[in-house]
């Protein structure tokens, strides 16, 4: 995930500090390590949810107000409550398999969220330049077709950032925590840059002249296909009019998604899965892509791929949207270039909504 430098770096260190006394307080070696930041939606993160989760609800006060949600895997929890308890091993384990957690496991399990909530406390009020306090609120258990999901539970709708640690315990099998962090109050805890002025920068010929002039000679590149296609990504689809890409091979789609970006004012180009990126690319400068497909298969994560090689000195921002997710399909999507994910039929609101943010585009 782009950008959020500071804030990985803030969760790196508190969830590392976290495992080391959660360990302590359970009696056992417990390392949280966190592995990846991803861009997520409320919908895309429950959307294909397989296991049951525990979600610690946590209150960001003073100078950093909101709230940001921590999310165990719920076999998890029941295994740190049950140790903390000191639950025979053949208990625990039937308690995983039937989710079972009872009114003391909450009790116990909140003295764990309370090390977590501490760690990151500290953290944060040592990084941050403003006062900064965090309060657990709260926790609730969610099992996919079980619990009710609505707008507001077991999380609120919205757009989050999503940071990923493995959990790791010596003779247990482990899962993840998720710390689930609304992009509003991610930006505030780690602002974006200030865009500095723009500048003429001078033409291709216009480089060479002055490289000539001062007798610079460019280096040549190792390999040669990599020496095209990194030339033609610092030209290729980022000069002249601004338009959208839409990579869509059904026409009904393909025309609703454009009818709903003509607010951009962008040129609209529109076009099938199978068109020749370049040439598409060569229309003008691209501000934004949207790829959609029925699934989420290798044919889209393919036009993903081609895009960010293409542009990879001057990314730009591509929305993937399909009818079926797997978890699988979106790590994927994320890890490849994608900046948000969408689930069919899109929302009008969210898009509009995805697209300004992307494109830096005013409100209405």
């Amino acid at each position: 995930m782009e950008g959020y430098d500071k804030l990985h770096e803030m969760l790196k260190n508190a969830l590392m500090q976290a495992g080391e006394e959660a360990g302590m307080l359970l009696g056992q070696s417990l390392s949280v390590t966190l592995t990846d930041s991803l861009a997520f939606s409320k919908t895309a993160y429950f959307g294909d949810l397989d296991d049951g989760v525990f979600v610690l609800e946590v209150e960001s006060r003073e100078e950093y107000p909101g709230r940001f949600y921590l999310l165990f895997n719920l076999r998890d929890a029941i295994l740190m409550s049950s140790l903390l308890l000191g639950i025979p091993p053949a208990r625990i384990k039937e308690k995983q398999r039937l989710s079972i957690i009872e009114a003391d496991d909450i009790d116990a399990f909140g003295e764990i969220g309370n090390m977590v909530n501490g760690a990151l406390n500290t953290t944060f009020q040592g990084s941050l330049s403003g006062k900064a306090h965090l309060k657990l609120q709260g926790s609730k258990k969610y099992v996919p077709e079980i619990d009710a999901l609505s707008s507001d539970e077991p999380l609120p709708d919205g757009d989050y950032l999503m940071f990923r640690s493995k959990l790791e315990m010596e003779g247990q099998e482990m899962h993840h925590l998720d710390v689930l962090i609304p992009n509003n109050l991610g930006d505030l805890y780690d602002p974006p840059p200030e865009k500095p002025a723009e500048e003429e920068e001078p033409s291709a010929p216009e480089q060479a002249e002055d490289q000539a002039d001062s007798g610079e000679t460019a280096v040549a590149p190792v390999n040669d296909d990599l020496a095209k296609t990194v030339q033609s990504a610092a030209v290729t689809g980022a000069v002249g009019e601004n338009m959208v890409v839409i990579f869509e091979d059904d026409d009904v789609d393909r025309n609703q998604i454009a009818e709903s970006l003509k607010f951009t004012t962008f040129k609209i180009v529109e076009c099938p899965l199978n068109a020749d990126v370049k040439e598409v690319f060569a229309k003008g400068n691209a501000r934004l892509v949207v790829i959609g497909s029925r699934d989420a298969d290798d044919r889209e994560l393919a036009v993903c791929i081609k895009i960010n090689a293409l542009r990879q000195d001057q990314p730009v921002p591509i929305i993937m949207s399909a009818e079926r997710w797997t978890r699988t399909a979106v790590l994927k999507a994320l890890k490849y270039g994608a900046s948000e994910i969408i689930i069919k039929p899109c929302d009008y609101d969210e898009l509009v909504h995805k697209v300004r943010r992307l494109c830096r585009l005013q409100g209405p």
